[in-house]
């Protein structure tokens, strides 16, 4: 089982930001066994969905040379009573970053209202990685084929 937490990323923009999609059907695996008789999204989910495509953008802006591991989150705002079945926009958001770390910040929305964020989460850079596993990775999980990958100057 994979644990991907945006249904496609809609826009990509190196060393700024990245907007992804979800939605969250009952039939997510993690409503299995908890919740059965009022199903909410737990808002560590949230919490995840922001980090996994902040840290693609992170991997993405560096030519997939690095992965990007989340080390730290500050500020987080996460929504209570959240039932299945709604779509959400995620946003993320690079702010600064060096050789070793890169720092943003995410939003979640549904129905153009902020529903969740994170005003400061900070990833952590390992150079050792396969390019190619990484923009394979990011193709199939993302939505983009290797064709658009390169359309966008990035391999």
């Amino acid at each position: 089982m994979r644990f991907l937490y945006y249904d496609r990323v809609l826009n990509i923009e190196k060393g700024k930001e990245i907007t992804g999609v979800k939605t969250f059907s009952l039939s997510e695996e993690f409503f299995r066994g908890h919740f059965s008789k009022r199903a909410v999204i737990p808002g560590v989910i949230f919490v995840e969905a922001m980090a996994q495509l902040l840290g693609w953008l992170i991997i993405y802006s560096n030519d997939f040379n690095l992965s990007a591991i989340m080390t730290l989150v500050e500020g987080a705002k996460l929504p209570v009573n959240v039932r299945p079945g709604i779509s959400v926009v995620i946003r993320g958001t690079i702010v600064s970053g060096s050789k070793n770390d890169t720092m943003g910040h995410a939003q979640v929305f549904h129905e153009g209202n902020e529903i969740a964020r994170i005003d400061r989460i900070l990833f952590s850079h390992f150079h050792k990685t396969d390019k190619n596993e990484l923009i394979k990775r990011f193709c199939y999980y993302s939505g983009f084929n290797t064709d658009e990958i390169k359309k966008m100057s990035v391999i």
